[in-house]
C-alpha cells in the first residue's frame, strides 16, 4: 500500500460545478491515479484491501463500506434550501448513513454568503408554510463568508451555499439530500426541480442555536483541529517546513486535502525504500492506515502549503 491520488472527478449541477474527490458512492467513485493500483475504484480497494486500507476499528465500525466523501464545491449560483437526515432516518427510509458534513471555505467573492441554522426558533407548521410562500430564507440565519471560514453541519440543520464560493466539504458517504426550496428555478434538462419538503418536517432541528460558524486558532508548523465528530476530525496544517506525522494511534486512513500550495508526503515502505508523492493545489491524497506513519515535506518552488487533514478518531468507537 501507498499514498493514492485519484483522478478528477467532476459533476455540473444547475448552480455550477462539484469535484467528488474522494468518493465510493454508486456511479460516483474515485479511481486511482498512480502506481500500481492506477484505475482501481475506491470502493474496490475497500473490499480487497480491508483493514490496511481503512484500520481494523473502521472496518469494525463500518465493515465494506469506506465511509467518507470529499468533495470541492465550485458554486457560480446559489444552492437550494436543504437539509439531510441523521443515521436512524436515513436507515430507516433510504438503508444509507446520514449525512453530517463541514465546510472550508477556500475562496470566497467579494458579498460571498451562505445559509446555516435558524436565526429564530421555527414550528413544523411555520416551516411548511414558510416553503409554500416563498419566504423561508427569511428565517435563515445568513454568514457572509470569506477565505478560511469554517462551519460544521450535523444532520438536521437547514443549509444552503451560495453563489460566488468554492469551498472543500468533508462528509459522511451518503447522498441523501432533501431539497426543501431552489426558488423556483429549473433543472438542466428545463423542468421543475424536485422538493421534498414532505420528508424534510421530520429531518430539520428547528432548535436555535448561539452560533453556527466554528472558531479556530491559525497556526504555522503544527495541526488545528477545526472539526471533531463521531464521524470525521478535520484540522488544518499550515508548513512551511518538513513536518511529521505519526498517526497509527488513530487506527484509521488518512486523507489530505491540498489547499494551497504543494507538498510532497513522503514515506518509508517495507524495504525501508524512500516513497515521494507529490501533492498540488487542489488534489487529495489518501494514506492508507498502514502508512500512517510519513513526513509533509513543502515543495522548494512554493516554500509552503496548506493543507486539511481528515480521519476518523476511533476514541468515539469506545
Amino acid at each position: 500500500m501507498y499514498p493514492l491520488l485519484f483522478n478528477e472527478n467532476l459533476f455540473t449541477l444547475i448552480w455550477g460545478h462539484e469535484n467528488w474527490i474522494v468518493s465510493a458512492v454508486h456511479d460516483k467513485e474515485s479511481t486511482v491515479a498512480n502506481g500500481s493500483l492506477r484505475g482501481a475504484t475506491l470502493s474496490q480497494l475497500t473490499y480487497e484491501c480491508g483493514s490496511k486500507l481503512l484500520g481494523q476499528k473502521v472496518v469494525d465500525m463500518y465493515g465494506e463500506q469506506f465511509p467518507l466523501l470529499i468533495k470541492f464545491i465550485d458554486a457560480r449560483d446559489d444552492l437550494s434550501i436543504q437539509v439531510h437526515p441523521n443515521d436512524e432516518l436515513a436507515m430507516q427510509r433510504h438503508g444509507s448513513l446520514g449525512k453530517t458534513e463541514m465546510w472550508f471555505v477556500i475562496d470566497a467573492e467579494p458579498g460571498a454568503k451562505l445559509y446555516s441554522g435558524f436565526n429564530q426558533a421555527i414550528t413544523k407548521y411555520e416551516y411548511q408554510k414558510r416553503v409554500e410562500d416563498g419566504s423561508i430564507c427569511e428565517v435563515l440565519q445568513s454568514h457572509p463568508v470569506k477565505r478560511g471560514d469554517v462551519f460544521f453541519i450535523p444532520a438536521g440543520r437547514v443549509h444552503a451555499i451560495c453563489g460566488g464560493i468554492y469551498l472543500a466539504e468533508v462528509q459522511q458517504s451518503s447522498d441523501i439530500t432533501y431539497r426543501i426550496f431552489d426558488y423556483n428555478r429549473p433543472g438542466l434538462d428545463g423542468r421543475p426541480r424536485q422538493l421534498h419538503t414532505e420528508l424534510a418536517v421530520d429531518a430539520i432541528d428547528y432548535r436555535l442555536y448561539p452560533t453556527y460558524k466554528t472558531q479556530y486558532l491559525k497556526k504555522i508548523n503544527k495541526p488545528v483541529a477545526i472539526t471533531e465528530c463521531p464521524y470525521f476530525t478535520v484540522k488544518i496544517h499550515n508548513i512551511t517546513r518538513p513536518f511529521h506525522r505519526k498517526l497509527f494511534k488513530y487506527d484509521s486512513f488518512i486523507i489530505y486535502i491540498c489547499l494551497g500550495g504543494d507538498c510532497i508526503i513522503r514515506m518509508r515502505d517495507r524495504s525501508l525504500e524512500v516513497v515521494d508523492v507529490e501533492l498540488c493545489k487542489g488534489q487529495s491524497c489518501l494514506i492508507p492506515a498502514s502508512c500512517a506513519d510519513l513526513d509533509l515535506v513543502p515543495n522548494n518552488l512554493s516554500g509552503s502549503a496548506q493543507l486539511l487533514e481528515v480521519y476518523i478518531d476511533n476514541k468515539h468507537f469506545n
